[in-house]
């Protein structure tokens, strides 16, 4: 099969070639004016910006981590504006309950006696919504967050409600500070699309904060999209054609980074566990989904490297004797990429 050959995973409505190059032509437009009403707000936070937003145009969850300070809260608050979405936040305890997140019934009386049963819904029924330190809650509030990030829908007392549309979550996590949390499972994080480091900001873009969020005036994002119009920006990636060379690109890489995987580098002893399928699923969504937020009809193998790191890091682990040498999960991430691309 030639390198020109394109494959498309099913899509809930599939676009003709001329239907998918006008619609990209027009959300490349939309996507410039979204990343540039958000860096009004976030400064210096390029990549975890395009993370946060390949993550939501492929239909999916963010784990945010990174020390407090470095606008994870904001940058969720302002990506609720700029996408037009219903955006809630959540902060997450160790005294939190499944109905502070999920809602709960009460009972209620009428005027004429009868008593009945009234759902109240809880913060989970938003568009947008942040988990904040969700490490801190229970495993059974966790449980219950994960779940309806899952099946997008959830049961109070036996009856079905489902979460509106579109509904994201983006998590955050200390990686500092482990004292009385709760780890998420292995099976948990791997519902997660993409885990996006937040890291320091650069000398500019630090002096740029300090200057710009010490005044007197505050930036105010404005709203540029709707929900109707991400959602189908979300339907347009998955029908955004894919080259055969990347489906293999893909396939090599995340089957490289299993225990029993392609060991000719020598690189496969180090790992204890690795990704699933669920990972090459994550990594042709979010490689289609950034090749449309920088404007391109196809994702290209810079997309492959550029996510590799933020779609596995969550799904695989080291083994002791690996960490004893100091090699940690991004580089082994790295020299993945650097032998199968």
């Amino acid at each position: 099969m030639s390198d020109t050959t394109t494959v498309s995973d099913a899509a809930p409505n599939q676009l003709n070639e001329a239907d998918i190059v006008a619609q990209a032509d027009k959300a490349a437009e939309t996507l410039l004016n979204v990343k540039s009403a958000i860096g009004k707000v976030i400064y210096g936070q390029t990549d975890v910006v395009e993370q946060a937003l390949t993550t939501v145009l492929a239909g999916g969850h963010g784990l945010l981590v990174g020390v407090p300070g470095l606008a994870k809260t904001k940058l969720v608050d302002t990506m609720g504006v700029v996408l037009g979405l219903d955006a809630r936040r959540i902060q997450f305890t160790p005294d939190l309950m499944p109905s502070d997140i999920l809602g709960s019934e009460v009972l209620e009386q009428g005027d004429d006696g009868s008593r009945n049963f009234r759902f109240i819904k809880g913060p989970i029924f938003g568009q947008l919504l942040m988990a904040d330190e969700i490490n801190r809650a229970s495993p059974r509030t966790q449980s219950a967050l994960l779940q309806a990030m899952q099946e997008y829908h959830v049961t109070i007392a036996g009856e079905r409600f489902d979460l509106p549309a579109p509904f994201h979550v983006l998590a955050t996590q200390n990686p500092l500070e482990q004292e009385g949390t709760y780890p998420l499972p292995e099976a948990q994080l791997d519902r997660f699309l993409m885990q996006i480091d937040v890291l320091y900001p650069e000398l500019d873009a630090e002096r740029q904060i300090l200057l710009e969020t010490t005044g007197s005036r505050d930036a105010i994002p404005k709203a540029v999209l709707t929900p109707e119009s991400l959602i189908e920006m979300q339907t347009l990636v998955r029908n955004i054609p894919v080259g055969e060379k990347i489906v293999d690109a893909i396939l090599a890489l995340v089957r490289a980074a299993r225990p029993e995987g392609n060991d000719e580098d020598g690189l496969t002893r180090h790992v204890a566990w690795g990704p699933g399928p669920r990972a090459g699923q994550a990594l042709m969504l979010t490689c289609r989904a950034r090749a449309l937020l920088d404007g391109r009809l196809a994702p290209s193998m810079d997309d492959v490297a550029a996510l590799a790191g933020p779609v596995l890091q969550h799904r695989m682990a080291v083994t002791f004797a690996a960490r004893a040498d100091g090699i940690t999960v991004r580089k082994l991430i790295s020299d993945l990429v650097g032998t199968h691309l």
